[in-house]
């Protein structure tokens, strides 16, 4: 026998005899009414056939109790590491998180951008594309709701918007003076400039050289190369190298791990790195993020491990701040430092 068919809460208020406040504190936390009426509740439910609408009832309240995050990608594992830290942070402080990705699409982005703001979420964490690329819609939806942003940022100045990310000044110095303090000094392949990242790492790279007393120096690529599969865009631009007989005994700095596993598959193309009693040659590759794959690979790639969880932590904290301290103030940056990890690579 198929059970009724209940559309609103006030159908199922009448229904199951329950008053319409006390259904909606049950929706809201179960454990906001006592253990009693909860069981009766649950028990009522399982007779009828009902759907409690969780965006609906919050559109007319002045908390939906729900932020918004936007990242470039899911499939990317770091931004997957990212989101899992930010619902973590979210539901401990007692918000839901809506979660968009803008696909590396600039346009994408925007729309995703709108459309949190039609859902009416209390705020969003946004790791944005480009140095710049939708800063006035930024600046438009600010004015509606803060923005932290995470991972990355726009390099103009908004208002009142927060930063958590690492201190790319800190991570990237870190691996250039335990490279040249190890070896021959890094020449830097850069990653495609999607993000603020791969500007501040490049600029991080010449300074800590210059403290180094070592001439920086990148890595030439192609200017039509501006993609997020990073991969084969290291693979690509060190394939071409490594054939003409460049860098194959050189100290490589690459501006990200997903870069360096690239690169690290073109020198195993070209036999540079090798299985042999003598070990590894003389070309080294170092990278930045400690992807989930870099130690997995071979040879386990050398690289810089970003506090992901605390970043997550942080932009949720930021936001949190905001929502429940007022918005007025200037932006707030929490950087996070890096831990470097030494493996087969360099």
């Amino acid at each position: 026998m198929s059970k009724p068919r209940i559309h609103t809460m006030k159908e199922l208020s009448q229904a199951i005899s329950i008053s319409r406040p006390t259904l909606a504190r049950f929706f809201e936390d179960e454990n906001s009414v006592l253990p009693s009426t909860a069981e009766k509740i649950r028990k009522r439910l399982a007779e009828v056939d009902y759907v409690y609408n969780f965006l609906a009832t919050r559109q007319n309240r002045k908390s939906t109790g729900m932020i918004g995050v936007v990242i470039p990608h899911f499939e990317d594992l770091f931004f997957a590491s990212l989101l899992d830290s930010i619902d973590v942070a979210a539901r401990e402080a007692g918000f839901t998180m809506i979660t968009q990705s803008s696909h590396g699409d600039l346009t994408s982005e925007m729309k995703a951008l709108r459309k949190l703001r039609s859902m009416n979420v209390d705020g969003a964490i946004v790791s944005p594309l480009g140095t710049d690329g939708n800063f006035e819609v930024f600046k438009e939806i600010g004015s509606d709701f803060p923005i932290v942003f995470a991972d990355s940022r726009p390099i103009g100045h908004l208002p009142k918007a927060d930063f958590a990310g690492t201190d790319n000044m800190d991570s990237i110095g870190m691996m250039v003076e335990y490279l040249c303090r190890t070896g021959a000094p890094p020449v830097f392949l850069a990653m495609p400039k999607l993000n603020s990242n791969a500007v501040e790492r490049q600029d991080a790279y010449f300074r800590k050289m210059q403290e180094c007393g070592a001439e920086g120096r990148v890595i030439e690529t192609p200017t039509h190369m501006e993609s997020w599969e990073f991969e084969r865009f290291g693979f690509d631009v060190m394939n071409d190298h490594f054939s003409r007989g460049r860098y194959v005994d050189a100290t490589i700095l690459c501006a990200n791990d997903r870069v360096a596993i690239g690169a690290i598959r073109a020198a195993t193309t070209h036999g540079l790195f090798t299985r042999t009693g003598e070990g590894l040659g003389r070309l080294r590759i170092a990278g930045h993020d400690d992807h989930p794959l870099s130690r997995y690979i071979f040879p386990a790639l050398t690289t810089v491990a970003q506090e992901v969880e605390g970043i997550g932590r942080d932009a949720v904290s930021l936001l949190v701040n905001r929502l429940r301290n007022g918005r007025d103030g200037d932006g707030v940056k929490k950087l996070r430092g890096g831990s470097l990890k030494i493996r087969e690579s360099a």
